[in-house]
């Protein structure tokens, strides 16, 4: 699918054109393309930005009752990976993303993470060349619906809380969490993270963030245990 194309789609309209461009180049392809001047990392790090500020002023609005400790595992849900991946496939992100050849043929375009890093550097893009309010008018839709899902959906229930109920009930242990692993650039860093329960490894999770490694890992082991979410009391 052409920029042009997703644009229309996705019901935008770019003054600059080569913003969303930049937006859709992943680095591979700029790795193999000579003609391509820049990847999308720098704007996937203002979108990401923009992004955790609009969806914190938006959640501050729309729950005036809610304390910060339940706000800011709303945001964590709302922001996750795997959350902003789901928005990109919504919009057919992944059919206009500019891919190299081993990234074409390892499924890149389905990937969570680079769909994750795609959407926020049409955010940042959107923001260079419209201005923040652009972006707000853009993503809080999606925020709603998102929202109503997650508030709906006992599986969303924190499954650090989870587990750390569940090994303290069976194993009179207190879970812990080690980070395993660090890679990519600063501003794009995936961290892999390790929970153990006594001696034994439970579970491993990554995410672009030490908090959401841990959730993942978190959930892993609950898996591995065969304990699923009950919802909350």
């Amino acid at each position: 699918m052409a920029p042009e194309e997703f644009a229309r789609r996705a019901g935008l309209a770019f003054r600059d054109p080569g913003l969303l461009w930049r937006a859709l180049t992943h680095r591979s392809y700029l790795n193999e393309h000579s003609d391509a001047l820049e990847d999308n990392e720098r704007l996937e790090f203002l979108g990401d930005a923009a992004l955790d500020f609009l969806s914190a002023a938006w959640l501050y609005r729309r729950f005036p009752e809610m304390d910060e400790g339940k706000l800011t595992r709303l945001r964590s849900a709302l922001v996750r990976t795997e959350q902003l991946a789901a928005f990109a496939r919504e919009l057919g992100l992944g059919e206009a993303l500019r891919l190299g050849r081993g990234e074409e043929v390892s499924g890149g375009r389905t990937r969570d993470m680079l769909l994750c890093g795609a959407f926020e550097a049409v955010l940042g893009a959107l923001v260079l060349d419209q201005g923040i309010q652009a972006v707000e008018a853009f993503v809080e839709p999606r925020l709603l619906t998102a929202v109503e899902a997650i508030l709906g959906d006992d599986s969303q229930i924190d499954p650090r809380s989870l587990l750390q109920i569940w090994a303290q009930a069976e194993r009179g242990e207190t879970p812990r969490y080690r980070t395993v692993d660090a890679s990519g650039p600063d501003h794009a860093r995936l961290f892999v993270v390790e929970v153990t329960v006594g001696a034994e490894a439970l579970g491993r999770g990554e995410g672009r963030s030490k908090q959401e490694a841990a959730h993942q890992a978190a959930a892993d082991a609950l898996a591995r245990v065969n304990h699923a979410p009950r919802g909350e009391d």
